[in-house]
């Protein structure tokens, strides 16, 4: 029997091949340039050969024999959907499912449990547990696919509606509240893990003369232009650019330390600059340019608030439009819980 194919994960000997491509494609994707990633999760091998003949075609499939097992791939790879075997010995499917629950990262993967114990109160119990859906053992892989394809078409159907609602109107990258969020949520990941956080605040220079000079309609195209430009640079998916308001973008670097977080800015700062889009009004070039202000948190003794991180962000703006803008500015966050941000920050 060959192994698993490169895209799978783990401790598992062997699978059948892989049914053909084309065949009984389960939906139209959202995100065309992948398919969708299906983690199935059960402590029997059989089990999971049964379900990985039924669904390898069409999905990307990870594997996971334990509960733990079934954790880190959820973190690391974010599955669209995960089939979970209910009783394992290690840890039962319904804590598995409450800490993927419990974690800002995993808590909106919806999850549908699948079981030898029928019934209609241990289905109501994984229903009332939080499983969008419940499939008896042994399964029906045509109602497994069905099943699957439902639930792939609502969590792609939500997440377009979520993708809207924090999309800038204007320039397609993240709006104020995406970000908002975001930065509150990695916040408090690298307060509890003691990890490295990165934010770049990014004004436009003269950008008001560019708006009188060549009109407001020329001036929503220059920020089109740049938000394509900033988002091209990122090299993450954990990485964020977002409008922040009128002509200021913002970057969100999770896991980056001060150091990378400079190049990135400079990186930013050559692309716009690169790009010579034509600005006769600006009193640094000809050309439009930018100003960055780039701010880290780093190691396990950075305490305060998000909000600190922001303002030394901002203060490190200010501080290279004072001294002549085109320029990145950047500072560490202190240990001392924001003391001297609050002091500097303008």
């Amino acid at each position: 029997m060959p192994e698993f194919a490169p895209t799978q994960t783990l401790e598992l000997v062997g699978a059948p091949p892989a049914p053909k491509q084309g065949v009984d494609v389960l939906l139209p994707l959202a995100s065309p340039q992948r398919k969708p990633r299906l983690l199935v999760v059960d402590d029997q091998p059989i089990h999971l050969q049964v379900l990985y003949r039924a669904l390898a075609g069409e999905c990307q499939i990870f594997m996971a024999n334990s509960g733990e097992q079934s954790l880190k791939v959820c973190h690391e790879q974010q599955p669209d959907l995960v089939l979970l075997d209910v009783v394992m010995p290690d840890m039962d499917g319904f804590e598995v499912l409450q800490r993927l629950k419990a974690h800002p990262d995993t808590k909106d993967i919806p999850v549908i449990f699948v079981t030898a114990h029928g019934g209609d109160e241990i289905e109501t119990q994984c229903l009332l547990a939080g499983a969008v859906d419940f499939i008896p053992k042994p399964v029906n892989p045509n109602v497994v696919k069905a099943r699957v394809k439902t639930h792939l078409t609502l969590k792609f159907q939500s997440d377009f509606l979520r993708d809207m609602a924090f999309m800038d109107g204007l320039t397609s990258v993240s709006n104020r509240r995406h970000f908002d969020e975001r930065l509150a949520m990695e916040w408090g990941r690298a307060q509890r893990t003691g990890g490295a956080l990165s934010l770049l605040l990014l004004d436009v220079d003269f950008f008001k003369n560019y708006n009188d000079h060549y009109g407001h309609q020329a001036g929503d195209d220059c920020l089109r232009q740049i938000a394509a430009l900033l988002k091209a640079q990122l090299r993450r998916p954990s990485d964020l650019v977002a409008r922040y308001g009128g002509e200021e973008f913002v970057c969100l670097l999770p896991d980056t330390g001060h150091d990378d977080a400079l190049v990135m800015a400079e990186r930013m700062l050559r692309a716009v600059r690169g790009a010579a889009i034509a600005h006769l009004f600006s009193q640094v070039a000809p050309v439009v340019t930018v100003s960055l202000g780039v701010a880290s948190r780093e190691g396990a003794d950075v305490g305060g608030r998000a909000a600190y991180l922001l303002a030394l962000a901002d203060a490190q703006l200010y501080q290279a439009k004072r001294t002549g803008r085109a320029r990145v500015c950047g500072a560490r966050l202190p240990v001392s819980e924001g003391a001297a941000v609050r002091s500097n920050a303008v």
